[in-house]
């Protein structure tokens, strides 16, 4: 058989255009530059050292287990375990003792992407198991948001309650403005604050043609559906947590999510329906990595149902 009739097989992701993976990741890498530009402004050095810890952390697992244990050549090229290292560490309070995001960041990592076979075989997304991994094992830590300094300032150790929280347990009745939680001048993770450089990233996505607009904007039809039987105010949901963060750069990943544009809909659908149900009910104040998780279990299932017509295996019976 000629090297031309051999028939080249690889995981996913399949991207069906001239950019690699590599050049995706990249662009997923700039668009997270404005919210990593507003957790080093609001947080300062303790922002900029989970930054370095998980990143690095995430290279050297990644690099380690594929050396020594998997016998094959270095996949750091293609970005993605320095994306899981930088989207972890967005997800997590900017105070967070640097063995813990380190200990996150080698979960994430090697359970949930290199233990599956590495990039394109994992099941789950690996920065949110990650967190959620790190939420179980050390809830106070994961729980303790230290208050912004803005200014590059170093952050004063003083900690607070998030919005959500706060409105979970009745805690105020000041509700900050719209102005407010776009600037991101709160508590929270450090990827989580700031909704106008989501936003900002979120467009250049778009315009890119990095991700499509699908997922998140079922997302936010998700999340209103329950709002509105709820009485609760969607923009407060929209703008505050962890939901555009998750909704723009975790649901998107194109190896957890489904491949169809009528899956990525149900998908993105059910993950705004998860994520409110858990705000509104649920123990949690916030139920974003959640929702992604539990959706990601489905998604071969979505995958397997809701394929195009011309890989449904009832065509292929009935043409047979």
């Amino acid at each position: 058989m000629s090297t031309s009739q051999v028939l080249h097989l690889s995981p996913s992701p399949h991207i069906h255009t001239r950019r690699t993976t590599s050049g995706a990741m990249r662009h997923v890498l700039a668009a997270l530059l404005p919210a990593v530009g507003c957790a080093l402004y609001y947080f300062g050095l303790p922002a900029l050292l989970t930054l370095v810890i998980s990143s690095a952390a995430a290279m050297l697992t990644e690099w380690a287990i594929t050396l020594f244990l998997l016998k094959r050549p270095s996949t750091l090229g293609d970005c993605s375990a320095l994306l899981t290292g930088i989207l972890l560490a967005l997800n997590l309070p900017a105070s967070l003792p640097w063995w813990i995001t380190a200990a996150g960041a080698v979960f994430a990592i090697a359970i949930a992407k290199m233990a599956f076979g590495g990039l394109g075989c994992n099941i789950f997304n690996p920065a949110l198991t990650g967190r959620v991994f790190l939420l179980i094992s050390f809830p106070a830590a994961m729980t303790a948001w230290p208050l912004p300094t803005p200014g590059f300032g170093d952050a004063d150790g003083v900690t607070g309650a998030t919005l959500l929280s706060q409105l979970k347990e009745s805690a105020t009745d000041i509700i900050p403005d719209a102005t407010s939680l776009l600037s991101g001048n709160m508590g929270g993770s450090m990827g989580e604050t700031c909704a106008a450089a989501i936003i900002i990233g979120f467009i250049y996505l778009i315009a890119t043609g990095t991700v499509r607009w699908h997922i998140p904007a079922a997302i936010v039809a998700g999340m209103a559906l329950i709002d509105l039987f709820a009485g609760f105010p969607l923009w407060i949901d929209l703008l505050s947590g962890g939901l555009l963060l998750g909704a723009v750069f975790m649901a998107t990943d194109y190896v957890t999510s489904p491949m169809t544009r009528s899956g990525m809909l149900l998908y993105g659908l059910l993950i705004g329906i998860i994520t409110a149900s858990i705000r509104r009910w649920g123990i949690y104040p916030e139920g974003m990595s959640f929702a992604i998780l539990i959706m990601n279990g489905a998604t071969p299932l979505i995958n397997r149902y809701m394929r195009p017509t011309r890989f449904s295996p009832r065509r292929k019976e009935a043409t047979a």
